[in-house]
């Protein structure tokens, strides 16, 4: 939904939070699944909840507030007291208790997205002592103060546009997608008529050069195929090839497997998965979908991460043929009947919006 911000005011963060670091539970003393607290981190999915703990009552954060990650540029909105995994984190509570609303903190935090990720970046990462000296433009009443009633109204109208387009998808999208994992067997990466499991070229993006960018720089990221950058090739590493797939082995992005459509180099705990075969593309597809799941399901960011399992014993499984050899058919075939299901599902969207 667009928004006409012509008659929106300036306002400094000071005028409309309270603010602080949280506290910070390092993440080697954490045990996953203790307990009924939010662990929270800087990461982008799942509303930054790594997972729930048993935390000390010392060592709470109160909740009904925004969470900034201090280092990653994340905003969360935490109903509940919770525990943070870094005292770079910040806390945003509103002043006035009585304007208090979850619809409200969405309004805000989008907000605060559009003036603060102008600002800064990894290298350049928020801080409370920068913090303090930003201002973000909000909707203002008759007498020039915050109008919270635009901003419920607001937020009420793209929530219920949200619920109706979601139960349009659903129904647009039916059963077409659903995957039946009876009768499927688990495989390694490594497996006959798998993949070569490569390293990667472990370079840093700070150190690479731009003055005449001819490579794709991977990272450990979740959009544009994992591609942070573009940089100039360097005398003696040869880029991988395209067609190649790149699998994310830690952070919070873990699992994160693309198809790479050009020649790249990768940052650090980022592996390259070089086909035994000349696998059709559906097939990859298929196969790094099925990365993402297993790595999602089974592994945790920071806590215990496919760095130490990808060349022992991580595994995924696959739909197989009677002779228990992967069925690279099926996934062809679903893969590309899911490509062909786009449009329809496209339409849907459009017919929505």
């Amino acid at each position: 939904m667009k928004i006409d911000t012509g008659g929106w005011k300036e306002f400094n963060l000071t005028d409309i939070f309270c603010m602080n670091n949280t506290k910070s539970i390092v993440q080697k003393d954490v045990v996953p699944d203790s307990g009924a607290t939010p662990y929270v981190t800087a990461q982008a999915g799942n509303n930054g909840v790594m997972t729930y703990i048993d935390c000390p009552p010392e060592w709470l954060d109160e909740g009904n507030c925004i969470m900034i990650g201090g280092k990653t540029l994340t905003f969360s909105y935490q109903a509940k007291d919770f525990c943070s995994n870094d005292s770079h984190n910040i806390a945003l509570h509103l002043k006035d208790a009585d304007k208090v609303s979850e619809i409200r903190y969405l309004f805000l935090i989008a907000a605060l997205r559009g003036a603060l990720y102008q600002k800064y970046s990894w290298g350049d990462s928020i801080s409370m002592k920068s913090i303090i000296e930003d201002t973000f433009w909000l909707p203002v009443d008759v007498s020039g103060e915050p109008d919270w009633v635009y901003m419920d109204e607001y937020m009420s109208a793209v929530l219920s546009k949200a619920k109706e387009s979601l139960a349009h998808l659903r129904q647009a999208d039916g059963d077409k997608h659903a995957l039946n994992m009876d009768g499927w067997q688990r495989f390694h990466l490594y497996d006959e008529s798998l993949f070569d499991i490569d390293m990667g070229t472990k370079l840093d993006r700070v150190k690479m050069t731009q003055a005449s960018p001819d490579v794709n720089f991977v990272g450990r990221a979740n959009t544009n195929n994992g591609i942070t950058a573009q940089v100039d090739s360097i005398a003696g590493i040869v880029p991988y090839e395209a067609g190649n797939m790149t699998l994310s082995l830690g952070g919070e992005y873990l699992g994160s497997c693309f198809i790479q459509p050009e020649r790249f180099y990768t940052s650090q705990n980022v592996v390259v998965l070089i086909p035994q075969w000349d696998m059709p593309f559906g097939v990859k597809q298929f196969i790094a979908t099925m990365i993402f799941r297993e790595s999602r399901l089974y592994y945790k960011a920071f806590i215990d991460e496919l760095n130490r399992h990808i060349k022992t014993d991580f595994s995924f499984y696959l739909p197989v043929e009677a002779s228990g050899k992967p069925n690279w058919a099926y996934m062809e075939k679903y893969v590309q009947t899911i490509m062909d299901n786009t449009e329809s599902d496209l339409s849907a969207m459009r017919s929505i919006g």
